[in-house]
């Protein structure tokens, strides 16, 4: 009994011991004063296990979208991409909430903290209406392979006045202080994924696929075998991960130059950060999740630790992906089609977690510079922090680069971002590990409710497929649901 657990459950133990090894081992060196080489020697392995993490997130998101829309009807997967936006939107809007009520009734922000901290860095202009238009941009992009490794940002350019020659010492004044200087914006192509372009290519490809018919099953079988190859090859890293999120734990804690007294000054903060990322993992999706299904959520929860665990270690939903999908096909048995549509859609644009913290950073960034905000106010950081948390990249401290669009939709100072970036690196872990288990109570929810549409359709399918002239003959790609809940591809010469 003790070595079958142990055998069933040794990366799951592996994973968790590794970061508790990785805050040990962090603390111990940071008595030794390394220098920074040998800091950066030290975050190197958990630097190589985000490459490889990385190097899997375009294939397997391409893979599993095809694969699992591919099997679906148009009914089928309008009915999914419905439950899911609804969900995301509830969640999303439910989290912001929390973090609101959290951050106004414990009142974190201290004018002094500002002081003691410095001014900081000044942060880039960013414009509400420039962003959503990116966001817009995103979602189709004009070449899928660029979309690949580049997305669209609106960037601000200063223009100076060309004037050539002038005696007017006003005219002189006024071009040296930038008082004639013009803003412009202008759109360029940055390095990074652009995940949401890519998603939404791979829906309209695999949708197209399943309406096909028997013509496109030499493709869908193409596309459900390279998700496998990708599963097997994801399986193999996951056997380094505990070393990789050791290091990166370790490495993190190296890093920071005044732990001590960073954590004091910003401790109020962080305790309503992560009170409300509790409340939202233990209370808020867990009901829920019990409301949709009336299942038990933390039964649920507890077949995720592995995805959780990782996701804290390389606070990253996209790297944390392929986790989530062996979490939840095959310790709580939810159809594959189900998590190859709605995971990779909801690391994407489900951010729980992010949208939480930027409503909590806003108004505390407020509360510190002695600002007073208005109900409308607060409605505007709310409806900004969840659609900042849509525009969100599903990679490590996104949410800081979203969080000068809420500053800037109050008018509140965004080179005070700076003032919060001490602590940025533990709570980015946390919440990241908040939206996986929202990702995942999504995923279980939308099964519970397209379970049996799933088993009739494939029951019709088996039926058209058949042999006109002789029922006991299958074709030669027979797709079906195996006792278990996954979907299998079995191979069956005529």
């Amino acid at each position: 009994m003790g070595q079958s657990f142990l055998r069933r459950h040794l990366l799951l133990i592996l994973t968790i011991g590794s970061v508790v090894m990785g805050i040990l081992v962090g603390f111990y060196l940071r008595r030794l004063n390394l220098d920074a080489q040998a800091k950066a020697l030290v975050a190197f392995p958990g630097e190589m296990l985000m490459h490889m993490l990385k190097m899997m997130i375009l294939p397997l998101i391409i893979s599993s979208l095809i694969s699992g829309l591919s099997q679906l009807d148009a009914r089928q997967s309008g009915k999914m991409g419905s439950l899911a936006i609804i969900y995301y939107v509830s969640t999303t809007v439910l989290a912001v909430i929390t973090g609101i009520i959290l951050v106004l009734t414990i009142h974190p922000g201290d004018p002094t903290i500002k002081q003691n901290i410095g001014e900081g860095t000044e942060g880039k202009t960013v414009s509400t209406v420039d962003t959503m238009l990116d966001l817009v941009r995103n979602t189709f992009p004009e070449n899928i392979v660029q979309a690949t490794f580049q997305q669209v940002q609106t960037k601000y350019v200063v223009e100076r006045p060309k004037i050539m020659r002038t005696n007017d010492p006003t005219m002189l004044a006024a071009l040296n202080n930038g008082s004639l200087d013009i803003m412009r914006s202008t759109v360029e192509y940055v390095p990074g994924m652009n995940v949401l372009g890519v998603i939404v290519f791979c829906i309209a490809v695999g949708t197209v696929l399943s309406q096909l018919g028997e013509e496109a099953n030499v493709m869908i079988q193409f596309f459900v075998i390279l998700d496998k190859v990708i599963m097997k090859l994801v399986m193999t890293i996951m056997w380094y991960s505990p070393i990789g999120i050791m290091c990166l734990i370790a490495g993190k804690i190296l890093e920071i130059q005044d732990l001590a007294d960073t954590a004091r000054m910003l401790a109020m903060y962080m305790v309503t950060v992560i009170s409300g990322l509790v409340v939202h993992s233990l209370i808020t999706l867990p009901l829920v999740f019990f409301v949709a299904t009336k299942k038990n959520p933390f039964v649920f929860m507890r077949g995720l630790v592995q995805a959780w665990i990782t996701a804290l270690g390389t606070a990253s939903s996209s790297a944390t992906l392929p986790i989530t999908y062996k979490c939840l096909e095959e310790n709580l048995g939810v159809d594959r089609r189900v998590t190859r549509f709605v995971l990779p859609v909801g690391a994407t644009i489900n951010m729980d977690g992010t949208a939480l913290y930027e409503a909590v950073a806003a108004i505390f960034i407020a509360q510190m510079n002695g600002v007073h905000l208005s109900f409308g106010q607060v409605v505007t950081v709310s409806l900004t922090a969840t659609l900042a948390s849509i525009g969100a990249a599903s990679v490590p401290s996104a949410g800081l680069v979203t969080m000068l669009l809420v500053l800037t939709a109050v008018g509140l100072p965004v080179k005070d971002v700076s003032l919060i970036v001490a602590v940025d690196w533990m709570l980015d872990r946390i919440r990241t590990s908040i939206n996986v288990l929202g990702d995942a109570f999504g995923a279980g929810i939308v099964h519970h409710y397209v379970a049996e549409d799933l088993i009739q359709h494939d029951a019709e399918r088996r039926v058209s497929l058949k042999h006109p002239f002789d029922e006991e003959k299958q074709p030669l790609h027979d797709l079906h649901i195996d006792g278990d809940g996954y979907h299998r591809v079995s191979s069956k010469a005529h």
